[in-house]
């Protein structure tokens, strides 16, 4: 059974819309293939084949958009106020460059969804993990792949 994605309101529309415009894309592809197959008289057409790869995979996505959709649950009620969950727009004070960055923490097939206007971090990256649960005041360390250490603090959290 596949588990459900827990998404913010804004993440589902954005899902949504992403879903639309590659369901009107698909239709285009749709188009251009049957045009490539009327006009195409040798099998070895490139033209032909781009077509029905560019078809293909316009199709994987709209499944994967279809099946996110599908699992999604809309992220409404906080239980733990005061911690991190996911939704949590969550100001971080970089201890190391003592500089201030506000993020959203999501699930990871939201952080993947283009627009918004906060950065976000996936709840399965680095920072992400460490992140969850956590309480205003909190500092924590994330290592990070090249081996380096970011010290982090969680000035604020709100829904």
């Amino acid at each position: 059974m596949s588990r459900q994605v827990k998404l913010t309101r804004e993440g589902f529309e954005r899902l949504q819309k992403t879903l639309e415009q590659e369901q009107a894309r698909l239709a285009e592809a749709t188009r251009i293939l049957q045009e490539q197959m009327e006009t195409s008289s040798d099998t070895e057409d490139t033209g032909l084949e781009d077509a029905k790869r560019e078809k293909m995979n316009i199709e994987a996505r709209i499944d994967e958009l279809e099946d996110t959709l599908a699992r999604a649950t809309v992220i409404e009620d906080h239980e733990n106020e005061g911690r991190v969950e996911l939704g949590a727009i969550v100001v971080l004070g970089n201890e190391t460059t003592k500089k201030d960055m506000k993020v959203q923490v999501v699930s990871a097939p939201e952080a993947t969804v283009t627009g918004g206007s906060l950065p976000r971090v996936s709840e399965d990256s680095p920072v992400g993990k460490e992140l969850m649960g956590r309480k205003k005041g909190d500092a924590f360390v994330v290592n990070l792949d090249n081996g380096k250490q970011m010290k982090y603090k969680v000035k604020s959290i709100e829904y």
